[in-house]
């Protein structure tokens, strides 16, 4: 017998649309850019061929239309996993759920998922307007552990796993964390043509980032502590709040997701971009034309 979500899990709105993203399956195509701010959409999908739909509810505001051959969206996120939860859950749902029936639909829709968004490094070599793709990502923000693990990892994501809560307990930062990793596939497709690295994710933007302006951070030596960390050859490379939802419920719910990131600070040398907005652009116009491409 099909699984049918009731009301209260499946909230739908009076025009047959998933609640917060007032979307439907036919609203979105199967690549899916995801921004932080709304006010970036326009910069997304001012390189669509056309635009056929501009849905916007909240800080979810949706544009989706062409690139070439292929039927593409963009999606502001807002800021912070809790966002993301919301975001990637009722993607999902206007995929794979029929919204009429409140069944699962009969054939899976796989989307793929690009994270388009602005970062901070870690690392003095890392430049500022770097465009930076995320292999890994160390969540801090506790989200991926509300749910159900598939174990269906290989060995390396075990091995880094293990050895960085090791490293972190011995640096006494005492709080639980998660390993989630971008799409193998996607992976290959951009790592020839994008210096790739292991993203921290954050649950705020201020102490947690080892920001204080009237509070002190519990943990200021946060990011001289990341920086040191490396387990064959891998090590942080730069400081967010989205990517390892992004990978963790992409991973459970068998879609395809990476990340990248306009750098725009260096957090160890405190240095920031004289022209964060131009790296910004930069940023979109090239991963669209890779997308384009495929």
């Amino acid at each position: 017998m099909n699984q049918q979500w009731n009301p209260a899990s499946l909230i739908i709105n009076e025009k047959n649309r998933i609640y917060h993203l007032d979307l439907q399956g036919e609203d979105i195509g199967d690549i899916i850019f995801l921004v932080g701010d709304p006010e970036r959409v326009h910069l997304v999908s001012k390189h669509f061929d056309q635009i056929e739909v501009k849905r916007s509810k909240r800080e979810f505001l949706t544009h989706t239309g062409t690139l070439g051959s292929k039927k593409v969206s963009v999606m502001s996120t807002g800021i912070s996993t809790a966002n993301i939860d919301i975001a990637l859950n009722e993607l999902d749902a206007a995929a794979n759920i029929d919204l009429k029936t409140r069944e699962p639909r009969p054939d899976f829709r796989k989307l793929t998922l690009i994270r388009l968004g602005t970062s901070g490094s870690i690392h003095p070599e890392i430049g500022v307007n770097t465009i930076l793709g995320s292999e890994w990502a160390v969540g801090f923000d506790g989200l991926m552990l509300m749910y159900e693990q598939a174990q269906n990892q290989a060995e390396d994501f075990h091995s880094l796993d293990a050895e960085l809560k090791k490293w972190l307990h011995l640096k006494g930062l005492s709080y639980p964390v998660y390993l989630a990793k971008a799409s193998e596939e996607l992976i290959q497709v951009f790592e020839q043509k994008y210096r790739m690295g292991m993203t921290a994710t954050m649950h705020g933007f201020y102490a947690p980032q080892s920001r204080e302006l009237r509070l002190k951070s519990r943990y200021p030596n946060m990011m001289k502590v990341l920086s040191e960390f490396e387990h064959k050859g891998i090590q942080f490379s730069n400081i967010e709040m989205e990517s390892s939802a992004i990978f963790g419920l992409s991973h459970l719910l068998g879609h395809r997701a990476i990340s990248f990131n306009a750098i725009i600070a260096n957090r160890t040398t405190g240095e920031f971009s004289q022209n964060p907005y131009d790296a910004v652009e930069d940023m979109i116009a090239k991963i669209l034309d890779d997308v384009r491409a495929w």
